[in-house]
């Protein structure tokens, strides 16, 4: 078997396995094989955003690739060195840009010059995570590792319409352990709604019901009217800012569900974090996996162990040199370790 191949098979976690494994195959400089791409998905293979991925990895890294086409269900990529520069990907659609800038930022922590990038596509995507999080929640984080980071949200794309544009700047440099076994008292709460091509009411109603559950009657609350051009759609943001992080909560407005379920949907995410007791939600914790591990280790604790998370460990302890220890808590959730091998 050929050791600088890695062969995956990416049935089971869709695509969280694709992107993680481009961005460890740009790293470690080994190709990588991956068949049945999101293989049980109701439309499995490549989506514009997946693909999208897949071009722009090949692009900053110089890889040479078959299978990148759309629908494609195998993907074989084989890189060379990350280069630095400046890039711009569209994915034509409101296929998400976050989880794009996901694949590229970690390998251009390693690349070789500073580099800006430019994407468009979906920002604000039910089946990702908002550029809010991106910003208030994860890059603090990996600010604090060591990485440099700038980021700024241009301009905002829901779904269908997408369009949305992410602007990011990263200076390379190594990344250190980090350790987030609590989070410190927490200092404030807030609740914001973006509205664009929407009726005022739904965001009035979205906010009367976050400010009459227990917990958020003294929170700041704010509505932010985006230009039609931007939509249309409808997001609640639900932030908990603590000592060490900032924990985001998301719901989003689509046909047939009311505002106040709407509301409900983000309040009960950010209701089962708090009353877990752990450090880090289910969502940041697969996003905080793969930059502890290439920083050689780090730990935290978390509510639970998602199908992400269990995914995401396994492609990368197949190209790094790591391990990846799940334990339960004696009160309810898991503490995660990562280790050298």
């Amino acid at each position: 078997m050929n050791k600088d191949l890695i062969e995956l098979d990416g049935a089971e976690g869709g695509g969280q396995i694709l992107r993680s494994a481009l961005s460890l195959s740009m790293i470690t400089g080994k190709a990588l094989r991956i068949v049945n791409i999101r293989g049980r998905r109701s439309r499995p293979g490549l989506l514009r955003q997946h693909l999208t991925a897949v071009r722009a990895a090949a692009e900053i890294s110089g890889a040479a690739v078959d299978g990148a086409e759309l629908g494609s269900r195998s993907l074989t990529f084989r890189p060379g060195a990350i280069h630095g520069g400046d890039y711009r990907f569209t994915i034509g659609s409101a296929g998400s840009a976050v989880l794009v800038l996901q694949t590229l930022l970690p390998a251009l922590l390693f690349a070789d010059a500073p580099s800006r990038l430019a994407i468009s596509g979906g920002t604000h995507n039910p089946l990702a995570p908002p550029a809010d999080f991106i910003e208030r929640s994860w890059l603090p984080l990996l600010r604090r590792m060591g990485a440099h980071v700038d980021f700024e949200l241009l301009r905002h794309g829901f779904m269908p319409a997408g369009g949305g544009e992410l602007a990011v700047r990263v200076q390379p440099g190594e990344l250190q352990p980090l350790h987030l076994m609590e989070v410190g008292p927490e200092r404030s709460r807030s609740a914001r709604v973006l509205l664009t091509g929407v009726p005022g009411h739904v965001a009035e109603r979205e906010m009367e019901r976050v400010r009459r559950h227990k917990g958020w009657s003294t929170a700041s609350t704010k509505v932010v009217r985006l230009p039609e051009d931007q939509g249309p759609g409808n997001a609640l943001l639900l932030d908990i800012e603590c000592e060490h992080l900032t924990l985001v909560f998301c719901a989003f407005g689509q046909p047939g569900i009311s505002a106040e379920r709407v509301a409900d949907q983000a309040l009960r995410q950010a209701d089962a974090w708090r009353g877990s007791g752990t450090a880090v939600d289910e969502h940041l914790a697969d996003q905080l996996l793969l930059p502890m591990a290439l920083a050689g280790g780090g730990s935290f604790t978390t509510p639970l162990l998602s199908d992400h998370l269990r995914c995401n460990r396994a492609v990368i302890e197949a190209f790094l040199p790591v391990r990846i220890h799940c334990q339960p808590t004696t009160a309810d959730g898991q503490h995660i370790a990562i280790t050298p091998a």
